[in-house]
């Protein structure tokens, strides 16, 4: 198999109507680690909302039990990807989801937001750093795959390409990026657990690379001094690097899902996706997502 047999492959495919095997194909198979990284940071964006970031602060699920919330939300959104909407795991994924979001009250349009990191921070990345870039096959499927989500968890109003969802979430960036302590706080221990996957003496250099990464008005939004010219130069130079050295490799054989991911750590023998999440008392716990309708979850 040659290296660019499975990206024929995508092109042969049709990007509305195979949408989510496109996506399961470039997650699992051609991008694995850079849509890993890629949907930290999309979610960890979403702290500089202050109305997003107090309530994780109060729920205290990313301050006081971070890891388990980062695996539950991994292996969600991972349940979808390789088994599908009509399957019965996914759909037992979305209803938890949807059961979790609904115990807590937030405007549509922050909801709406959390979607669209989901569909332009991995574009965004690979473009940067992957080994090639996203083609337009998968950029589209990316985005049926998306709003096909946001339908079965109730969103409103979602935009319908991949032009619509960055101009939404720019602006809403632009709009609603703020300081705002509680989110700091939950920002803060997003960076400590990502610290803590490695051994304890490279945590200092991780933070580092990790700001490195973040653009300046998400600096700006959490209050952290932004790294030197030179520490961004070398951290993004790293990632390049990276990707050209993966293009050299021979393609992958076999699928790598998140849940098989070093960093998943709080399920080690084992997990039924009915039993992942919280179960929150409405009005007092609950996730920064609101649903429209009380009925609203996997169709």
């Amino acid at each position: 198999m040659k290296r660019f047999s499975r990206l024929e492959q995508i092109r042969r495919m049709d990007p509305y109507a195979q949408a989510t095997e496109i996506y399961r194909l470039s997650v699992a198979y051609e991008f694995p680690w850079d849509f890993t990284r890629a949907l930290e940071l999309a979610l960890y964006r979403t702290y500089a909302v202050p109305a997003i970031g107090r309530l994780l602060a109060r729920t205290a699920e990313l301050t006081d039990r971070s890891q388990k919330r980062y695996d539950d939300t991994s292996l969600f959104l991972d349940t979808v990807v390789e088994h599908g909407f009509g399957s019965d795991l996914g759909r037992t994924a979305i209803r938890r989801i949807n059961q979790m979001h609904r115990s807590y009250d937030i405007g549509d349009d922050d909801m709406r937001y959390v979607l669209c990191t989901f569909v332009v921070m991995p574009k965004r990345w690979i473009d940067a750093y992957g080994w090639r870039r996203l083609s337009r096959h998968e950029t589209v499927a990316g985005v049926v795959h998306y709003r096909t989500l946001g339908r079965h968890m109730g969103i409103k109003d979602i935009p319908e390409t991949y032009e619509e969802f960055e101009t939404s979430l720019d602006s809403y960036e632009a709009a609603h990026f703020a300081w705002d302590e509680d989110a700091r706080r939950v920002s803060d221990a997003t960076l400590d657990l990502m610290a803590s996957w490695y051994p304890g003496p490279l945590a200092p250099l991780l933070r580092t690379t990790t700001l490195a990464l973040l653009d300046d008005s998400l600096l700006s939004a959490f209050r952290y001094s932004p790294p030197s010219a030179t520490t961004r130069a070398w951290v993004r130079r790293a990632l390049r690097l990276r990707g050209r050295a993966v293009r050299l490799l021979p393609p992958r054989r076999a699928p790598h899902f998140a849940r098989q991911n070093r960093e998943i750590k709080s399920y080690p023998y084992g997990y039924r996706i009915a039993d992942l999440g919280t179960r929150p008392v409405p009005g007092l716990m609950g996730c920064p997502v609101r649903h429209a309708a009380p009925d609203a979850e996997a169709g």
